[in-house]
């Protein structure tokens, strides 16, 4: 038996009985039931002139007498559905109560995060980038979240959660003031003045209206060298409004900061926009350097993207480059900048000035 009400807006709920006393017999049971709305949703419809197609996500949830609340059940149909939303749409998925723990866990870490923010939890690690086998040119900086109960968080776990709930322009901005600041300090000491520093820019910190202005103001509110700091961008940037990312980046540009393509190869790749973009190097992705001395395939991107590089006047440097092997192989098709555990990992700042201090000699380019 079928019922169906409206909740509002393009939300219904169905409630489906006598599906079976086995649970997979009611899961086979409530999947075929949603295989055939999905269908039936799906053909199109005439509207006037027009003809409209719509495509629904369904959200499912399992239940057996009164063991769970009915508020209860449509949380767990609500988070079912926006798992389906998020896989694609015009699909159905099941209420997972991992989901629910993911849900609660993100809950959690999205209060601590906001909490972290505002008293500043967060620390700079500095990996060493390399020209040739020994030659240190500059540092990426690396934000870690120095978490009182989580230990140290990687990026990975919650930079994306920034994005989501609208800290990442507050903690980029850190990351930048905190690497001009260094880099401002730096210029003090003979052995690390000639030092770059490589800061992550996300697209949404890059595109927001004050971020030329707050640039240009953190290195002046630190003395920093401006063609010290290098802006680290994703391919993301640069296929959405073009003419304005273009415009900030020569502004940058004209100051004296200049710009590396993160990651290049894995997304949108276009030579239109290499080409107008005043970039001035370009960065292997660390997955096509992993398996270059045993899959032909990265073995030959790489070696085209330091060509591209090359007939576009740009420097190329190789981040992930853990062996000897793979500095070889890149050395040999012309990349001569490196970044990886050959070289070092990253550092707090204290170890890594003290690896700096251990250097037999230090080549300034």
């Amino acid at each position: 038996m079928l019922w169906v009400q409206s909740l509002g807006g393009d939300e219904f709920v169905v409630i489906l009985s006598e599906l079976g006393s086995l649970e997979i017999d009611a899961a086979h049971g409530a999947e075929t039931a949603c295989s055939k709305i999905l269908l039936t949703l799906s053909h199109p419809y005439q509207f006037e002139d027009l003809e409209y197609k719509i495509t629904a996500s369904v959200g499912v949830t399992m239940f057996c007498g009164n063991a769970t609340g009915m508020d209860d059940l449509m949380k767990q149909a609500d988070l079912a559905m926006y798992r389906s939303k998020a896989a694609g749409r015009n699909a159905a998925q099941f209420f997972d109560p991992v989901m629910e723990l993911t849900v609660r866990e993100r809950a959690a870490l999205e209060v601590d995060l906001r909490r972290a923010v505002e008293v500043n939890e967060f620390v700079l690690y500095y990996q060493a980038q390399h020209k040739g086998e020994n030659q240190l040119l500059g540092v990426e900086a690396l934000i870690r979240w120095q978490h009182p109960q989580r230990g140290l968080v990687p990026p990975d776990q919650f930079i994306a959660l920034c994005e989501d709930i609208g800290l990442i322009n507050k903690l980029g901005n850190w990351v930048l003031y905190t690497a001009c600041s260094q880099l401002a300090r730096w210029a003090e000491r003979p052995e690390m003045c000639h030092l770059t520093i490589a800061v992550n820019v996300s697209a949404r910190q890059f595109h927001h209206v004050s971020f030329v202005d707050e640039v240009l103001g953190f290195i002046k509110q630190t003395g920093a060298d401006p063609r010290k700091l290098k802006l680290e961008l994703t391919e993301s940037i640069l296929v959405t409004d073009i003419d304005n990312v273009i415009a900030k980046m020569s502004t940058l540009k004209s100051r004296g900061i200049c710009f590396s393509l993160d990651d290049f190869g894995t997304g949108f790749s276009s030579l239109s926009y290499l080409r107008r973009s005043p970039l001035d190097q370009l960065k292997i992705d660390k997955s096509f350097v992993r398996d270059v001395l045993t899959d032909h395939n990265d073995a030959i991107i790489a070696k085209a993207i330091v060509n591209l590089a090359d007939s576009l006047g740009l420097n190329v440097i190789a981040e992930g480059v853990e062996t000897v092997g793979q500095r070889d192989f890149l050395a040999r098709v012309g990349c001569h900048y490196y970044q990886g555990y050959l070289f070092g990992r990253p550092l707090p700042l204290d170890s890594f000035e003290s690896y700096v201090a251990g250097l037999d000699s230090l080549v300034t380019s």
